[in-house]
């Protein structure tokens, strides 16, 4: 029965978050840059009778979702579906939120992969933190409508890991856009990419260094103390608060004098809590050398990424609150892979206020993070570990967002949160399970029936154009 927007409806719909930033962020954070992303208008939504995984550890049988002006409104038995809402039969079907991926580098390496797309390391020094990830983001890149696909509706997409310091993340919502700023995700932090290991050493060994894990560390010192002195010293007035309730280094008269500088613009907003930490680390001995690094400097690490040996230090991550965002079996493809085990993931998630996130680093493994997902729930199974699918979706949604400062937004099933929303054919965890229809804010951006439904970029568009032409 179709019926108006309810008094609770109207309500929920006025105390949603507002899209734009409400919070001033530091002059360190602030955005010159800043989104012009718009959702779609959309009619109301009302999928209903599916089985619903809400992204906080719940399961819903025959339950129904309903979605309005871009939002959450509604999940549970049995809801009434505002006038004009399109209706959509979940029976037998499964709904999640919509899919997030923490690690992607779609845009700065994008398809098809040459040269001239090479844009993720700027491998010009050791620490790069004045470049931003946004910059190369080329948004032709068909990978994201393929992702699309495999219900990604948002993503974060950060530099490589050729150094020490890699540059700025961008969160962006998986649509279609002209612009990088058009996809951009509204008042979402900025990440930064730091790498440990191998890598940096690897490709500085042989120019100015470092060469070894030890130069490694003392170069991240090196950086933060600069930037540590620069906060000092251009710390403004008006800046907000860091995360711990006090001003993040130099006193309340600090008069913001002195010359600006980009790359310790970002470096000092990692220290006062505005730019996420994200840090590509694989070796356990490592991750615990930087959980000290960040005490050292005051800085909050909110995941490692790849982290074979994440295992071995579980407990320590969480009580730390720092997130596991790791491969479900990558590992032995250099030495301080080797030691990757198949039930890593399962069991960085067993403790108490765990947070452990299933993450691509890839343009294929992106269009299947589900399966992915269903690979740990089964090496973890025959370990003797069962791990429910309402548990394993927070792998995907809630926790994801949590770690790239968007869990007020989107990740979960909730009234007044973003409408990012899936309906899969059937259990998600299956490999026969398809994304039938992805919502993003609401509309309704690919349907696995409908080709006027399926984006497809300018890019693919003109390499259509130009094979039709050679015929």
């Amino acid at each position: 029965m179709l019926r108006p927007l309810t008094t609770a409806l109207a309500a929920v719909l006025l105390l949603a978050p507002a899209y734009a930033q409400d919070a001033r962020p530091s002059r360190f954070a602030e955005d010159p840059y800043a989104s012009t992303y718009s959702p779609i208008a959309a009619p109301p939504v009302l999928i209903t009778g599916a089985v619903v995984l809400t992204g906080n550890g719940e399961r819903l049988d025959g339950a129904d979702v309903l979605l309005a002006d871009g939002r959450i409104v509604a999940v549970g038995p049995g809801l009434e579906a505002p006038e004009g809402a399109t209706r959509v039969d979940g029976t037998g079907k499964w709904v999640t939120p919509g899919l997030i991926d923490v690690h992607s580098h779609l845009g700065v390496y994008p398809s098809p992969g040459v040269r001239a797309h090479s844009d993720g390391n700027e491998m010009t020094n050791p620490v790069t933190a004045q470049v931003w990830a946004e910059h190369s983001v080329w948004p032709q890149d068909p990978g994201f409508g393929a992702a699309l696909a495999g219900g990604i509706t948002a993503l974060q997409i950060l530099p490589g890991s050729a150094n020490l310091v890699g540059g700025r993340g961008v969160t962006l919502k998986n649509v279609a856009a002209t612009t990088v700023q058009g996809m951009k995700f509204p008042g979402a932090p900025h990440g930064l990419k730091m790498a440990c290991g191998e890598n940096p050493k690897r490709v500085y060994g042989e120019k100015s260094g470092p060469a070894t894990r030890m130069g490694n560390v003392a170069g991240y010192r090196a950086a933060f103390i600069e930037a540590a002195e620069y906060l000092k010293k251009h710390k403004p007035d008006e800046a907000p608060r860091s995360r711990r309730g006090r001003r993040s280094g130099g006193s309340d008269n600090d008069s913001g004098s002195g010359k600006r500088d980009l790359k310790l613009d970002t470096l000092a907003g990692a220290i006062n809590g505005d730019i996420l930490v994200h840090i590509h680390c694989y070796r356990a001995d490592e991750m615990a050398v930087m959980i000290d690094l960040a005490k050292e400097f005051d800085f909050r690490i909110a995941a490692f990424h790849h982290g074979v040996e994440a295992y071995k230090l579980a407990d320590e991550l969480a009580d730390a609150g720092i997130c596991g965002a790791l491969w479900a079996d990558w590992w032995g493809f250099k030495m301080e892979a080797l030691d990757g085990i198949q039930e890593n993931i399962a069991l960085v998630d067993r403790p108490a206020n765990s947070c452990a996130i299933v993450h691509s680093d890839s343009s294929e493994g992106i269009q299947r993070l589900n399966q992915e997902a269903a690979k740990v729930m089964a090496n973890a199974g025959r370990a003797g570990m069962e791990i429910a699918p309402e548990r394993a979706i927070r792998w995907l949604t809630r926790n994801p967002a949590q770690s790239m400062g968007i869990l007020e937004q989107t990740g979960t099933l909730e009234a007044g949160k973003m409408a990012d929303v899936v309906l899969w054919n059937g259990n998600p965890f299956s490999v026969y399970a398809h994304a039938e229809q992805v919502w993003i804010d609401g509309a309704r951006v690919y349907d696995r029936g409908d080709r006027t439904r399926q984006p497809v970029s300018d890019f693919m568009l003109g390499q259509g154009a130009a094979q039709g032409g050679a015929r």
